[in-house]
């Protein structure tokens, strides 16, 4: 059975189970994107820190990861850190990317484990050079992997990666009648990975925060009332059911059901 790895790590009994069963293996998106949200709200409504939602965060990050690869996902893309995040408090920052490299060092050996292959997308090199390091470092380690890609947004905005590629273009010398949408896609961040399937937003926000503009064209959105740091394997295969039961048209008039299909 193709998610005997996921029905592996689910206690018998356990109410995962029944969620995964009801899965179908043919039907999964190639590319889940998730904006995480809601950590401030998690911390302020039990008299906490903001920190201590980034912390209890960490832990969604985990379980997400193992749980996606253990799935099937071909590609994950987590929105960490955006532009915009620049403008909050020094002492959040400052508390973000220490939890962001405590999670790089922790989780290098899972990551190998399970063949999962990191990358990140946005502007790496605006980060604190102790940060770009780690990050390095987890690419470079499982760049010989072949498994799930997961992605990990910082310092990123969607704009922000559309002028980048424009600017990639300006470089390379393409002439405007050569610039059709494959060879813009080729000079994203993303270039050469499948658009996402799905977007899935926690906290209960409907807006898509600058992210991913270009890629999720025709992604499905899912929103679920859940904040981040609550967000656990059983919410990721909610959502996951929740896609494959839409009929997914591309702005023509033939349903499509659930899975990634090309579009002719």
């Amino acid at each position: 059975m193709p998610l005997d790895a996921l029905l592996a790590e689910i206690p018998p009994g356990h109410p995962d189970e029944a969620l995964a069963r009801q899965i179908q293996s043919d039907q999964l998106p190639a590319h889940v994107a998730i904006i995480m949200d809601g950590n401030g709200r998690w911390a302020a409504e039990r008299r906490l820190p903001r920190v201590e939602g980034h912390r209890n965060g960490v832990e969604a990050v985990r379980q997400t990861v193992e749980a996606a690869t253990a799935l099937g996902l071909q590609v994950l893309t987590l929105y960490a850190f955006s532009v915009e995040n620049w403008k909050r408090p020094a002492g959040e920052i400052g508390a973000l990317m220490m939890l962001l490299k405590r999670y790089l060092r922790s989780e290098l050996k899972t990551l190998l484990k399970n063949d999962i292959r990191f990358r990140v997308i946005g502007r790496p090199e605006g980060l604190p050079p102790d940060v770009q390091e780690e990050l390095t470092t987890a690419i470079d380690r499982t760049a010989g992997n072949h498994g799930m890609i997961f992605n990990l947004a910082l310092n990123y905005g969607g704009r922000t990666e559309i002028v980048d590629a424009a600017r990639r273009a300006i470089e390379q010398g393409v002439a405007p009648a050569d610039l059709d949408e494959e060879r813009f896609a080729s000079l994203l961040y993303t270039a050469g990975q499948p658009d996402p399937d799905l977007l899935i937003r926690t906290s209960g926000e409907v807006r898509v925060s600058n992210f991913l503009l270009w890629q999720i064209a025709y992604a499905e959105i899912y929103v679920t009332e859940t904040y981040w740091p609550d967000f656990r394997r059983q919410h990721l295969l909610e959502a996951i059911l929740a896609f494959q039961k839409r009929e997914r048209r591309y702005g023509g008039v033939t349903p499509v059901a659930g899975a990634a299909a090309e579009v002719s």
